[in-house]
C-alpha cells in the first residue's frame, strides 16, 4: 500500500511542480522584458520588438539612466533610511506601551491610531502643506520641511504610525505578561523594561515594519511631488521625467526603473525570511 501511495504521489507532485514552475515563467516575463529592453539601442527598442533580443547589445541605456537618476536614488536614500528608522523606534515604542503598560483609555487611543490608516493621502494634502509651510516660517528655514527631504520623512513617519503601531502592538501580546511582571518586581521600569527585554526580541516586527516603510517610502510619489522641489526629488519623481520629447527612450526607462527597484528588492531578499513570522504574530492572540 505504501508503495502503490507513493506512485500515486509522484503525478500529484509533478503537477504541482508545473503549476509553480508555469506560475514562475508568468511572474517573470516582466522581468524578461525589462532586462532585454534595457540592453537595445534605441534604434530597436521598440514595442514591437519587446519579446526579441538586442541585435546589437549595449549599456548605454544603463549610463544615461544613471546620469539621470543618480541625484534621486540619492534622496530616496535620504528620505527612506531615517524614514524608516524613525517609524520603527516610534511604532515600538507605541505597541509596547499599548500591549504590555496598560492605562485607562488605552483601547480607546489605540483605535484612534488605527483610524489614521483609513485616511487617504488625497485627503490631508492642502492642510499638510500648510503645516509645513509654516513650519518653514516659524523655525526661519526656508526650503527645510516645504520642499525638502525633512518635511517628507515627517509627512511620512507620521502617517506610518498607525500601521506601524499596530504591527508591533500585535507582536508585543505575543511576549509571556510574566516577564514583564518579572522585570518589574526586579525594579526595572518603562525604560528599562523595554530596552532589555522587550527590545531584544523584536526583531520579526522591526523586519516588518522597515520593509513596509522601506517600500512606501522609496515608492512615493504623490507626496514627493507636492511637498519637494526640483532638487529634492526621489527616484519615482526622476523616473517619470525620463521621458523624450520626440520619441519615447523605451531603453533607458527600462533601465531606470530596474535601478530604482534595485533597493527594494534587497530589503526583502535580506530581511524577508522574517516578514510572515512578524507579520501574523498576535494573529490568534489579543
Amino acid at each position: 500500500m505504501t508503495a502503490v501511495g507513493g506512485r500515486r504521489a509522484k503525478p500529484l507532485l509533478w503537477t504541482r511542480f508545473g503549476v509553480l514552475l508555469l506560475f514562475g515563467v508568468i511572474f517573470l516575463i516582466p522581468i524578461y522584458v525589462l532586462l532585454v529592453t534595457s540592453f537595445k539601442p534605441l534604434t530597436e527598442a521598440d514595442p514591437g520588438q519587446a519579446w526579441n533580443l538586442p541585435q546589437t547589445w549595449t549599456a548605454e541605456a544603463w549610463r544615461v539612466a544613471w546620469e539621470k537618476l543618480a541625484p534621486g536614488l540619492w534622496n530616496s536614500v535620504l528620505l527612506a533610511v531615517p524614514g524608516s528608522l524613525l517609524s520603527c523606534a516610534l511604532g515600538s515604542m507605541n505597541g509596547y506601551v499599548l500591549s504590555k503598560w496598560r492605562f485607562p483609555g488605552a483601547d480607546v487611543l489605540f483605535t484612534l491610531f488605527l483610524f489614521g490608516m483609513f485616511i487617504p493621502y488625497q485627503g490631508v494634502m492642502i492642510p499638510l502643506v500648510q503645516l509645513l509651510v509654516w513650519l518653514n516660517e516659524a523655525t526661519g528655514l526656508q526650503g527645510v520641511f516645504y520642499g525638502g527631504i525633512p518635511g517628507l520623512v515627517l509627512a511620512h513617519v507620521v502617517y506610518g504610525i498607525p500601521i506601524c503601531t499596530l504591527i508591533f502592538r500585535n507582536y508585543y501580546v505575543t511576549i509571556p505578561d510574566e516577564l514583564i511582571e518579572a522585570s518589574r518586581v526586579d525594579g526595572a521600569g518603562l525604560l528599562r523594561t523595554y530596552w532589555s527585554i522587550v527590545l531584544p526580541v523584536s526583531g520579526p516586527a522591526f523586519a516588518v515594519v522597515i520593509i513596509w516603510q522601506f517600500t512606501s517610502l522609496w515608492n512615493d510619489f504623490l507626496f514627493a511631488v507636492f511637498l519637494t522641489g526640483p532638487q529634492s526629488w526621489p527616484t519615482t519623481v526622476m523616473l517619470n521625467n525620463i521621458a523624450g520629447a520626440q520619441a519615447t527612450p523605451y531603453s533607458q526607462q527600462m533601465a531606470a526603473a530596474i535601478l530604482a527597484s534595485i533597493p527594494t528588492m534587497v530589503i526583502y531578499v535580506l530581511l524577508g525570511r522574517f516578514f510572515m513570522r512578524g507579520l501574523m504574530a498576535g494573529a490568534l492572540k489579543g
